[in-house]
């Protein structure tokens, strides 16, 4: 099969798992606004999938220059090194839908290509340099922000949780609840928009280093159908739904109302918005989650089941480790059959 063809497929991989991240995510997409009731789950999905793909021309590509360039050393990026990062990706997503656990759809393929690139690395230049697959880049700040995207989803949908309280202090739960069921609205779209704007120019990235690896491209730049494609395929995915997720994130952590979907669903928005300026692949998963947790220890502490907390955390944690081992594994099945 001529470099050509098999660049197409491994792109055709690529946008699979934008679908399969739209599936995914769809959960933190709509779980809030779903728990509250303010819209069917159907709805909520249209809604979802509406801002996700029109988000396709507002940040510009600056998330997809940094999946593609930031993380591992190009001049070793080669197609089996794509398509084994995606496998690791796609897996590990698939793992932790099946246990109904939100972890980072951007981490597992993060982890899955950095996996991958390492494996390729030890062949190329012996086992002692498989580091050098990777670069320092943008490994610091993505690493930082694991801890602080959520902690920033956290306080400040505490912030708007107080905020709110004082401002309608003099109102009745029901008054309150009747605003912010059409504030809601508003913000579960603000979240969907920041979230498509996010995560599918990482995959617009590694569909870019798909193109440079096969020769098709000479320099890193994203075309225009690779950004239409890639906001299509993550909101196909959202329609598709992930409901075993929207029970975790939306009913299991904590109980919400529509005042606190809609302080859940602005923090994790900001948070998001201000990554992806800083050119940042962060995770909206954990966003959405700190921000449901500091929207939950508004009423009491206990009020968020921090056990539950405590299982997503671990699923964080072992995201970009268990991805990158299966992409080193789907590497070594890739390199054995060649």
């Amino acid at each position: 099969m001529a470099a050509r063809e098999v660049a197409f497929l491994i792109i055709f991989v690529a946008l699979t798992f934008d679908f399969i991240n739209g599936f995914h995510d769809a959960a933190n997409s709509v779980a809030t606004v779903v728990a509250t009731r303010v819209l069917t789950p159907f709805q909520a999905v249209l809604w979802a999938a509406f801002f996700n793909f029109v988000s396709a021309f507002t940040f510009g590509t600056g998330v997809a220059s940094t999946v593609g360039k930031g993380f591992v050393d190009v001049s070793l990026v080669t197609l089996p090194v794509i398509t084994a990062g995606l496998i690791g990706a796609i897996v590990w997503d698939l793992i932790t839908w099946r246990l109904g656990l939100p972890t980072s759809s951007s981490h597992a393929l993060i982890g899955g290509y950095a996996g991958a690139a390492l494996v390729h690395a030890g062949f190329k230049l012996g086992p002692a340099n498989a580091f050098r697959g990777l670069v320092v880049g943008q490994w610091p700040k993505t690493l930082v922000f694991i801890v602080i995207a959520p902690l920033i989803g956290l306080v400040l949908a505490y912030a708007l949780m107080i905020a709110v309280y004082w401002l309608f202090q003099n109102s009745t739960p029901s008054k309150m609840d009747k605003h912010f069921r059409r504030l809601q609205l508003l913000s579960a779209g603000m979240y969907s928009f920041a979230h498509g704007t996010n995560d599918a120019q990482k995959t617009m990235g590694i569909i870019t280093g798909v193109l440079v690896a096969a020769g098709i491209q000479s320099e890193f730049h994203v075309p225009v159908w690779v950004v239409l494609s890639a906001h299509a395929a993550i909101a196909l995915g959202t329609l598709s739904g992930g409901w075993r997720i929207v029970r975790t994130m939306g009913t299991r952590l904590t109980k919400l109302k529509p005042r606190g979907g809609f302080c859940a669903e602005t923090a994790a928005a900001s948070s998001i918005l201000f990554a992806t300026y800083l050119r940042l692949p962060v995770s909206t998963t954990h966003v959405i989650a700190g921000a449901i947790a500091g929207v939950g220890s508004v009423q009491r502490f206990k009020a968020v089941r921090w056990g539950l907390a405590g299982d997503i955390v671990w699923a964080w944690a072992l995201t970009i480790p268990a991805s990158a081992i299966i992409a080193g594994l789907a590497f070594l099945l890739i390199h054995s059959a060649a």
